[in-house]
């Protein structure tokens, strides 16, 4: 649980690098907590409020995380900008947060977590 609170700790910090475990873990316990929302919501056959504020709420700290990840595999945050482009950037994104960390690079030290 402490890695999954790591990226609210930092929900606004663009600057730093977060390695490949914080960002999974953040992203696949944030997309099972939107399913058992929306599962929730249609259940009682209400719209989804809770789960609209819930991906609000995750907004910020996801895009934090996300180009923290960038970073600490060696490019710009603003390549998190391939997201706007339909499946090719996608899978791009993809595959650059699924890269093994480059070591030391300008963005600081190897995150150890």
């Amino acid at each position: 649980m402490e890695i999954y609170m790591k990226p609210w700790n930092n929900f606004a910090n663009f600057n730093d690098r977060a390695s490949r475990r914080e960002y999974w873990t953040f992203v696949l316990i944030n997309m099972a907590i939107s399913i058992v929302l929306n599962f929730l919501a249609r259940q009682v056959g209400v719209i989804g409020i809770v789960s609209m504020l819930f991906s609000l709420a995750v907004f910020v700290p996801s895009l934090a995380v996300g180009i923290r990840r960038l970073h600490d595999t060696g490019k710009s945050g603003w390549m998190f900008l391939l997201a706007l482009i339909p499946l090719i950037g996608w899978l791009v994104l993809l595959v650059f947060m699924l890269q093994e960390s480059g070591g030391d690079n300008q963005y600081g030290a190897v995150p150890n977590d």
